[in-house]
């Protein structure tokens, strides 16, 4: 396949799709860095159609309940086993557009899931006694002597419940997504509740709770307010370059920016309100391994310039693609002193390490490669051979 190079706002971006996950680390441990190759950040230019359109008419067929998140306290233990870690990208709403035998089939049956599959996987994560958990539960920060440390904290939960966390890549709605598959953006219905808005396969307008993870989830923990302590959700990573949840917010100069920006910021605001948290993912997606300290460095204030303001502050940031730097180089020092004392790789594993000043996290992707091949490695999550979703291309 040839590579599609794409230069925006004086950043080199990745090729369309990449292939395999070469060079992940097997032992989940390593120091150095270790790429798991993930949907890129960048794909052929497309207008924006959801800038374009005004809002349809609020579906009603299956609403989202208000979260009513509290777990009942019970008997409390503190629990001393892994932490499982594991992140999706956005979900497949149209598999017909996903899989129809274009360029960007193969790469969506490998970093992707649909709808159905994640349903099962909430279902059986459920059923297997996990529970979700914010990464904050994990660590507090405290200033001793004047310097800052960051220090293991306590994980109390419900007798037999482990621990999960759950992250979400690339949750911008980036351009190639609006014609593969993905819904275009995350909007408030008018009673404040997150819902995806997307144009169907046939072109019609419709705002819906069923086919995103924010939404769906949101629903399952109303329902289950038992799957989450202190009403966690998950944490979206979020890149910048082409703005964020489906809002053009890095177009500074276009005359719809700032309503662009403050519809974004209404709708992280009530994420945030409801159990969900958000990531540094890096501006441009870029390769924190491979590319220099200064593009690093340049890469992560323009992220502080641009999406800061709209998520708030963050302490945690998730390597792209996996691709972690080696632990004390200049560039670990840079992102902690930063203000990204959390960092998150990828592994096939649970990882949890804690220094003085950091936390260094290894995450599981579940996508459509960890579903067809690491089906013994993810069985105490989920029956992925019952996960699969058999709208998925065959052969692939």
């Amino acid at each position: 396949m040839k590579k599609m190079v794409k230069r925006v706002g004086g950043l080199l971006l990745l090729p369309a799709l990449l292939a395999g996950c070469a060079g992940l680390n097997q032992e989940g441990t390593g120091e150095t860095a270790s790429a798991v190759q993930e949907p890129p950040a960048i794909a052929a230019q497309v207008k924006n159609p959801a800038a374009q359109i005004t809002e349809p008419k609020q579906e009603t067929e299956k609403e989202a309940k208000p979260a009513q998140t509290e777990v009942p306290k019970g008997d409390w233990v503190a629990y001393k086993g892994p932490v499982e870690h594991i992140f999706f990208h956005p979900l497949i709403a149209y598999p017909e557009l996903a899989f129809d035998n274009d360029s960007m089939t193969k790469g969506y049956d490998d970093w992707f899931v649909t709808v159905k599959e994640f349903d099962h996987i909430l279902e059986d994560l459920y059923k297997n006694q996990y529970v979700l958990i914010s990464m904050d539960q994990l660590y507090e920060q405290k200033t001793v002597n004047g310097k800052k440390e960051l220090v293991k904290k306590p994980l109390m939960l419900p007798k037999n419940k482990k621990p999960l966390v759950l992250s979400v890549d690339d949750m911008n709605y980036y351009d190639y997504m609006l014609q593969n598959g993905n819904v275009y953006k995350l909007i408030l219905d008018e009673k404040g509740r997150v819902a995806t808005y997307s144009l169907t396969p046939k072109g019609e307008k419709r705002i819906a709770y069923d086919n995103e993870i924010v939404p769906i989830l949101d629903t399952f923990v109303s329902e289950h307010p038992d799957f989450s302590i202190d009403g966690a959700k998950g944490t979206i990573a979020l890149t910048g370059y082409q703005g964020v949840l489906g809002y053009r917010t890095n177009e500074l100069t276009s005359p719809a920016y700032q309503t662009e920006k403050a519809d974004a910021i209404k709708v992280i605001n009530r994420m945030k309100e409801t159990g969900w948290s958000f990531a540094s993912h890096g501006y441009g997606h870029r390769d924190a391994h491979k590319i220099s300290y200064k593009s690093l460095v340049e890469d992560t204030e323009r992220w502080k310039k641009e999406v800061e303001p709209l998520v708030g502050d963050t302490p945690i940031y998730i390597y792209p693609y996996g691709s972690r730097v080696d632990t004390d180089s200049d560039k670990y020092k840079y992102l902690v002193k930063a203000g990204f004392p959390v960092l998150c790789g990828v592994g096939p594993q649970p990882y949890l390490k804690y220094k003085s000043d950091s936390i260094m996290m290894d995450r599981r992707h579940i996508d459509g490669i960890a579903l067809k091949t690491q089906g013994d490695k993810l069985k105490d999550l989920f029956d992925s051979k019952e996960v699969i979703d058999s709208v998925r291309p065959k052969g692939n």
